[in-house]
C-alpha cells in the first residue's frame, strides 16, 4: 500500500441542472460527515473494498453516477442518527457518466467538503487472472480481449490515480489482507475492537442456532430449588449474589475469559468482527442470566465491548 499526494485540481464547469451544495461553515473536525470515494482497475477489489465498509457501519453505495455524490453529500448530516459516513464506489461501469467524476470531486473540494479517494490497482496478469477465474468479460472489452479493455481502463483512470489520496496494489493480496488494510486505514477505536454479544439460554428451548461458543453452566446448584429464590431472576440481587458465591463460579469466569482471550484476538485477525458466546442452564432464568451478565462485565473490564441478551428470560 502506498499513499501518494493529489494532484492539481482545475476549477469547476459543473454542468447546470444539477443541486450543488451550498457553502457553509464546517462543522468540528469530530463530527464532521466523512467521505470515502473508492474507484480503481475492474478486478482489483472494489466490491470487498465497500464489502469491509459495510460491516464498519458506513453507508456505501455501488455503481453510483458520480453526479449524485454531490446531492448524497448535501443530504449527510453530523448528527448521531443521520448518515455521517458515506462511501460511493464510482467506477467505469456507470458508462458515460463517469467522465463527470473529476468535475465533481473539484466541485467538492472548492466547495469544502472533504473526502479521500482511494483507488484499488493490480497488474495486468493479475487482472487478466481473476476475470479468467470468474468467468466474467472486462466491462470495457467489448469485441476484444481482456488485455484491451483492461488497457482501455487504465487509461481513462490515469488521472484520478495520480490525484488518489490513497494506492492500494491488490497484485500479491488475498482478501483478508485487503479487508485488513481497508480496517486499518479507516478503522475508528470502536471499528478495530470485537463486538462480543453473550447470550443467557435455556437449554430445555434449544441451543442458539447463532452461538460460537456455548458454555454449559448447569454445574452449579439451581437457585430455582431455593424457595425465597425461585420467583426472582439472575438479574435480581439476591439470586445474583447466591450464584457468584457459589464454588467455583467466579473461578469459572475468570479462567474460561483467560483460556478464550486468544480466540478473540484471533477473530479479529481473520476478519471476523462479530462473536457470540451463549451461557446455559435449565431454564435459562437463573445461573445463565447471573453469569452472562458477570461475564460480559468481566470482558468490558478487560476492554472488550460486550452486550447481553437474556434470550429465555421470562418464558414459562
Amino acid at each position: 500500500m502506498s499513499t501518494e499526494e493529489p494532484g492539481d485540481q482545475a476549477p469547476s464547469t459543473f454542468p447546470r441542472g444539477i443541486p450543488l451544495l451550498e457553502e457553509q461553515t464546517p462543522p468540528p473536525e469530530d463530527t464532521r460527515p466523512e467521505i470515502i470515494i473508492i474507484t480503481g482497475m475492474s478486478g482489483a477489489g472494489r466490491s470487498r473494498a465497500a464489502a469491509v465498509l459495510e460491516d464498519m457501519d458506513w453507508y456505501v453505495v455501488d455503481n453510483m453516477p458520480p453526479r449524485m455524490l454531490l446531492a448524497l453529500a448535501g443530504m449527510m448530516t453530523s448528527n448521531e442518527g443521520g448518515v455521517r459516513r458515506l462511501a460511493a464506489v464510482v467506477d467505469v461501469r456507470s458508462r458515460e457518466f463517469f467522465a463527470d467524476l473529476i468535475e465533481v470531486l473539484n466541485d467538492l473540494r472548492r466547495r469544502g467538503v472533504e473526502y479521500r479517494l482511494i483507488f484499488l490497482d493490480a497488474g495486468d496478469e493479475v487482472l487478466v487472472r481473476r476475470f479468467e477465474q470468474v468467468r466474467r468479460p472486462h466491462p470495457l472489452q467489448g469485441e476484444g480481449r481482456l488485455l484491451d479493455g483492461i488497457k482501455e481502463e487504465r487509461g481513462l483512470l490515469d488521472n484520478l490515480r495520480r490525484r488518489s489520496d490513497v494506492l492500494i496494489d491488490t497484485s500479491n493480496t488475498s482478501v483478508h489482507d485487503l479487508a485488513r488494510a481497508v480496517r486499518e486505514l479507516l478503522a475508528e477505536e470502536s471499528d478495530q475492537s470485537l463486538k462480543i454479544t453473550v447470550v443467557s439460554f435455556g437449554f430445555k428451548y434449544g441451543l442458539p442456532l447463532d452461538a460460537d461458543h456455548v458454555v454449559d453452566v448447569r454445574f452449579l446448584s439451581n437457585p430455582y430449588w431455593v424457595t425465597e429464590l425461585r420467583h426472582l431472576t439472575g438479574k435480581d440481587e439476591p439470586v445474583r449474589d447466591y450464584v457468584l458465591s457459589l464454588p467455583g463460579a467466579s473461578d469459572f469466569i475468570t479462567r474460561y475469559i483467560d483460556a478464550i482471550e486468544p480466540v478473540l484476538d484471533g477473530y479479529l485477525r481473520e476478519q471476523k468482527p462479530y462473536v457470540t458466546i451463549a451461557i446455559g442452564c435449565t431454564g435459562g432464568k437463573h445461573r445463565s442470566v447471573a453469569l452472562s451478565e458477570a461475564m460480559a462485565a468481566e470482558l468490558r473490564s478487560r476492554g472488550q465491548r460486550a452486550g447481553v441478551i437474556h434470550r429465555d428470560l421470562g418464558r414459562e
